[in-house]
């Protein structure tokens, strides 16, 4: 390479690890296949099939609270032919976005901001699909009012859909929280509109396309606020639409199915005849819904009483074709209900007698979730997903094929708040993320030998599950086995070791890239870890005896029946990506150290390059709290405090030959020390330089890997190039133009060691990642090196992170000369863990 500006780079989405928010409403299960779901502020789209989270869509600047497709699985049956899908999404500011997709080319585009969108955060979106051209949807807020629109779909492929506000329905003080659309059978565009919410009443509204929905009656019966309401497509009785069924769910832990038949007709006196002959069935009569001039009975079909908590979410299964001339689809009579009770149940009418009965029951997951927020059906009816208060996803899969056999399925999964910081294993297998939901996770590409795109990544451990929000993470490099450190908001660093399950479950995963690492201890005596009553240390579970080694290998969803009966976890080896239940319990690494010496909780931690020494800092407002303290791996006892700053040290990082630490600081300062290692193993430190090096907070810093100059970057949205000269002095060589937003994550990596060039990515706080292509020249007679940089590649927004990328690291265990191919890994308080593959040309 003759100089930087002949590098570009091109980056492609390998990986992306996010978790739900938890919110009620916020995941909706498309007539495409795909599932939506709110990720902080982005709205995140699944592959149930793959397991993968395919995109990130950016354009709300809240939480997204809730999302629903166009058509979803309820319409499936009316998307054979649709090249376009839409997807409507609403967050906490109250703004509502449409999205479309196009099929052929798995393309997103933003299509529109609803207009007249509401005030408060929304909580709930509903639809109906009325023809090929038109749908119709509605929301709910906390903003007292309830907003009915028409979007218009597009029959070209140059067209636009457009979206006009129809109705706006005042509801009052007490906010509702769930909304059903349907159109009544037998009435001509007449549409019937269910809300519920904390008056424990469900309010039915009248209209039509036009507008004018007026108040018809009201439900009663529930004893608490009422979660979620939906309602049937038309029900047939020898092939004549003659009712609608509308299902709720309440805090009562009730389910009520509400029938809502023609009055006046023949197919309202088949449907009493029938009523007669069910003699068990209970029948109570309701109020008369009056819409245009057609009347309807509505009636309580049954209560159905089952869940032991609060029911979040009922859903009937989505119509199935028919193979009658008469009808394209056929309602079937089935229900799906999830609970904070930790299951979601499926109900179904008895033939001879009529009555509701639960006939399937999966969850029941023990330590692992605290309920379920949501259920929801695939398209097919084959497939069920829960999403839980922590974030995670649940799939069962019905794999039998005479009699019902519901199996747990794989489901991507992440972090449910900020990720704070991000690390490569040593010999980069894994990387290892820590977040504000007080876990730790490792993800790692999996080879799987039904995939033949190579390998997909998957969450393969769940390390440490702790009582604090956690702030930042290394791994110690070097020899021996996988070790890392962790500091939370709690004045002590942890050190966790490796267990033998996870030593194993890693070599399944990648045997086929990397084999069983020669340097790591095969002579581990612990299998794995148990949390302690409080939860807050993770005590070791030894081999007890030489045959004990030999743990059972599961597959990925064997052994789960028996937790209920097994206090402790157990330790199992993976032989395929592990499931939520799974990881939340028997992934968990040993705690072998406690770090105490720092006065404030933990804000920053690295590891040196040979594995030798760890150094921390915590958040400070003093010069005597700021002290960096520097700790020998292995005794784990403090062998040196370091002064020089009088703010919180944002980040620290040694340079590649491990004789330099330098450290940044909200201080606007940065330092570097000298680390000098004696012969008896001693270790003394002095302060090289501190200089104050911007106009605000420095975030982030990186070193070069193949000399000693360094990048800092700033709130001020600079990054500056130092060099290190001689034994006592920093200057600086090179300031880069200036960024459109705060920089928050530096790394830089080496390509080219006879050049001196290499790639800085930088990370901002819009969430946006630049490639920078550096090349330190030095040139005989000047003591200062100069810097020749360019702009190699600025990644794709709808790739990049939707808010602060708070880490950047690059995997750099691969030989030099394979570094044409190199993977970036990122975190941010989006919530994400994303990995890229970038090619450099």
């Amino acid at each position: 390479m003759s100089s930087s500006a002949d590098v570009k780079a091109s980056a492609r989405r390998l990986f992306i690890g996010a978790g739900c928010n938890r919110v009620v409403n916020n995941v909706s299960w498309g007539a495409c296949d795909l599932v939506s779901f709110g990720a902080q502020n982005a709205v995140a789209i699944f592959s149930p099939k793959t397991a993968q989270i395919l995109t990130t869509l950016p354009g709300h600047k809240a939480a997204v609270n809730c999302t629903h497709w166009l058509p979803s699985n309820k319409f499936a049956f009316r998307a054979k032919n649709m090249e376009r899908h839409y997807l409507v999404s609403g967050d906490a500011d109250g703004a509502i976005m449409l999205w479309e997709l196009s099929i052929i080319d798995q393309k997103w585009k933003h299509v529109l901001q609803v207009p007249q969108s509401h005030k408060k955060g929304v909580t709930c979106i509903a639809a109906i699909v009325i023809s090929d051209r038109a749908a119709m949807f509605a929301t709910t807020s906390s903003d007292g009012t309830a907003h009915v629109y028409e979007a218009v779909l597009p029959s070209s492929t140059g067209d636009e859909c457009t979206v006009s506000h129809v109705e706006s329905i005042p509801v009052g003080s007490k906010a509702m929280v769930t909304i059903s659309l349907a159109q009544l059978p037998g009435s001509a565009g007449q549409i019937v509109l269910a809300m519920g919410g904390l008056d424990n009443e469900i309010h039915l509204y009248c209209g039509d396309r036009t507008g004018k929905f007026m108040h018809a009656c009201e439900l009663k019966g529930h004893i608490d606020w009422i979660r979620s309401l939906d309602f049937s497509l038309p029900v047939c009785t020898e092939g004549e639409q003659d009712g609608l069924l509308l299902v709720s769910s309440s805090q009562d832990r009730g389910i009520r199915i509400w029938k809502i038949a023609l009055r006046d007709s023949a197919a309202g006196n088949r449907s009493a005849s029938s009523i007669d002959e069910i003699n068990l069935a209970s029948y109570i009569e309701g109020p008369v819904l009056v819409a245009g001039s057609y009347s309807y009975q509505i009636s309580l079909e049954s209560l159905l009483i089952g869940h032991e908590d609060w029911v979040y979410s009922v859903e009937w299964q989505p119509p199935i074709w028919s193979s009658t001339e008469r009808m394209s689809y056929y309602q079937p009579l089935s229900l799906l209900s999830a609970s904070m009770d930790k299951t979601m149940m499926i109900w179904k009418p008895e033939k001879t007698t009529g009555i509701w009965m639960n006939v399937v029951t999966v969850g029941e997951l023990s330590h692992c979730a605290l309920g379920f927020y949501g259920g929801h059906w695939s398209p097919d009816g084959n497939s069920i997903l829960a999403h839980g208060y922590g974030g995670s996803f649940h799939l069962w899969r019905n794999v039998g094929s005479d009699f019902d056999n519901w199996k747990p399925q794989r489901v991507p999964s992440g972090h449910f708040a900020a990720v704070t910081d991000i690390a490569w294993a040593r010999s980069g297998e894994y990387i290892l993320s820590v977040s504000h939901d007080q876990t730790t996770r490792v993800f790692a590409p999996w080879e799987l030998e039904a995939s033949h795109n190579g390998a997909s990544w998957h969450e393969i451990a769940r390390p440490q599950v702790h009582g604090h929000d956690i702030n930042c993470v290394t791994i110690i490099k070097g020899k021996g086995n996988h070790r890392f450190v962790s500091g939370a908001e709690e004045k002590v660093s942890r050190v966790f070791e490796a267990p033998l399950s996870f030593l194993k479950t890693l070599n399944h995963a990648t045997s086929e890239i990397f084999g069983f690492s020669e340097d790591c201890q095969t002579d581990v005596q612990i299998l794995g870890a148990n949390m302690s009553a409080l939860g807050l240390s993770q005590k070791p579970i030894y081999v007890q005896a030489p045959h004990a080694r030999e743990m059972p290998e599961r597959t990925g969803t064997a052994g789960l029946d028996s937790l209920e009966t097994i206090p402790d976890a157990v330790p199992v080896v993976l032989t395929e990506p592990p499931i939520e239940e799974q990881l939340a319990w028997h992934t968990l690494w040993p705690e072998s150290h406690k770090l105490y010496g720092h006065g404030n909780e933990l804000y920053s931690l690295c590891c040196d390059h040979e594995g030798k020494l760890v150094a921390s800092s915590c958040k400070a407002q003093s010069a005597t709290v700021a002290e960096i303290w520097l700790w020998q791996v292995g005794s784990w006892k403090a062998v040196g405090r370091l002064h020089s700053h009088s703010l919180t040290v944002t980040q620290m990082e040694f340079s590649h030959d491990s004789k330099m630490l330098l450290a940044v600081s909200r201080d606007r300062q940065f330092s570097v020390f000298s680390i000098i290692r004696t012969d008896t193993g001693d270790i003394t430190h002095r302060l090289l330089a501190r200089q104050e090096a911007h106009k605000r907070i420095i975030w982030a810093c990186s070193w070069n890997p193949f000399s000693h100059e360094f990048a800092t970057g700033s709130r001020d949205k600079t990054v500056k190039i130092w060099a290190v000269e001689g034994e006592s002095s920093v200057k600086h060589i090179s300031t880069l133009p200036q960024f459109s937003s705060s920089v928050t994550a530096l790394s830089w990596v080496g390509l080219d060691w006879k050049q001196n060039s290499g790639l800085l990515a930088v990370g901002m706080e819009n969430g946006l990642v630049e490639l920078w292509a550096l090349r330190i020249v030095r040139t005989e007679g000047t003591e200062v090196p100069k810097v020749s940089a360019s702009l190699a590649a600025r990644l794709d927004p709808l790739m990049c992170h939707i808010s602060t990328v708070n880490r950047l690291a690059w995997r750099t265990s691969v030989k030099a000369e394979d570094l044409r191919t190199i993977q970036l890994a990122s975190c941010g308080a989006d919530q994400c863990v994303r990995v890229f593959e970038i090619d450099v040309e």
